[in-house]
């Protein structure tokens, strides 16, 4: 069954860095599937024929394609429990999709690739414009992890002891701030809990420096 398993992934992508993270939390081999996003690949025929969204990360497992991260990580957490990356109760369940849907669904549409190339292309923004508009919005949705997290307490990680399915979220959110120069000063616990995964064998495995597309 594992060896059915491939990830259709661009290193610099930080929804395709999530599913990484989980599946290297998880310990499943997999095929590492390059798609170049800069290149344009995603838009390509052979890459529309496993792609309904042309997105990436796309997990091909047993003839199904399946995109987006959220629900990638969700099915690997659902085939492979262990390690659990959604708490046993609903509350706590809720409590880290908070978390998660705050980086994968505030932050991070407004600054994916295809928005930022949109501004620059089609409305003319200048580079500095561009970069301007990455770092509003990542701080803006960065400080709003930070109160959450300040109020859910102080574990190591987002939630409790273990990676959950918010840090996988997390991690590649500000390490994509970190290259936008966004400042994380205001953020004490978003940048604890990234240096607590950082030093976790599996984080270190999903880096993007790690992959094999890696430029």
């Amino acid at each position: 069954m594992l060896a059915a398993m491939k990830l259709y992934n661009y290193f610099r992508s930080s929804a395709s860095y999530r599913v990484r993270i989980a599946l290297a939390l998880k310990q499943l081999p997999y095929d590492y599937m390059p798609v170049h996003l800069l290149k344009g690949e995603h838009k390509q025929p052979e890459f529309g024929a496993v792609s309904a969204d042309r997105f990436v990360p796309l997990l091909e497992h047993d003839g199904a394609h399946l995109s987006q991260s959220m629900a990638i990580i969700e099915y690997l957490d659902e085939l492979h429990p262990t390690p659990p990356l959604l708490p046993a109760d609903a509350l706590g369940r809720a409590k880290v999709r908070a978390l998660a849907q705050t980086v994968a669904c505030d932050i991070h549409p407004l600054n994916n690739l295809r928005v930022l190339k949109y501004l620059v292309r089609e409305l003319k923004s200048s580079e500095e414009a561009k970069n301007t508009w990455y770092r509003h919005w990542c701080s803006e949705g960065l400080l709003a992890l930070e109160r959450q997290l300040q109020a859910l307490g102080s574990g190591p990680f987002c939630y409790g002891a273990s990676p959950t399915l918010a840090d996988c979220c997390l991690v590649p959110q500000v390490f994509n701030a970190q290259r936008f120069e966004v400042s994380l000063e205001a953020m004490p616990r978003v940048r604890a809990v990234y240096e607590t995964c950082m030093a976790h064998p599996a984080f270190q495995a999903a880096d993007p420096a790690r992959c094999p597309d890696a430029e």
